[in-house]
């Protein structure tokens, strides 16, 4: 048989409650879920309500709090990947890729006109 308990606002308390009921035969109630609520308390510096009820009910307008903030966050993220700003960036990017990439051709291709240049005038001055 479990026993309800209220007044409890932490977890020390928590485990001396489970322990008074322990030594009659009994347990608390949902011990195992509230004693991982009033850690996350603990350790976030929530205040408990000093109920199980209540601090699962506070638990819980926490997690849909944090699940709307996460939703806001990743909106924010996918608005700042769509704006103009980002779009043109990128235009700069790709057009910087381009310009290197036919620089690069052109420097090869003058390389090579002038290796021709200079093996024509060789030629040309030994046939003269």
């Amino acid at each position: 048989m479990a026993i309800k308990v209220d007044g409890i606002e932490s977890e020390d308390e928590l485990k001396k409650a489970q322990a008074a009921a322990k030594a009659q035969g009994t347990s608390v109630t949902n011990y195992s879920e509230w004693s991982q609520i009033l850690k996350d308390f603990e350790e976030n510096g929530i205040e408990s309500t000093g109920s199980y009820a209540g601090d699962k009910a506070r638990m819980q307008e926490i997690e849909a709090l944090m699940e709307e903030y996460a939703a806001q966050v990743q909106e924010q993220e996918e608005i700042q990947k769509n704006t103009p700003e980002n779009k043109e960036t990128d235009k700069v990017q790709k057009s910087s890729e381009t310009d290197r990439e036919q620089q690069l051709k052109a420097t090869v291709v003058n390389a090579t006109s002038s290796q021709i240049m200079a093996d024509y005038m060789k030629y040309y001055h030994l046939l003269m």
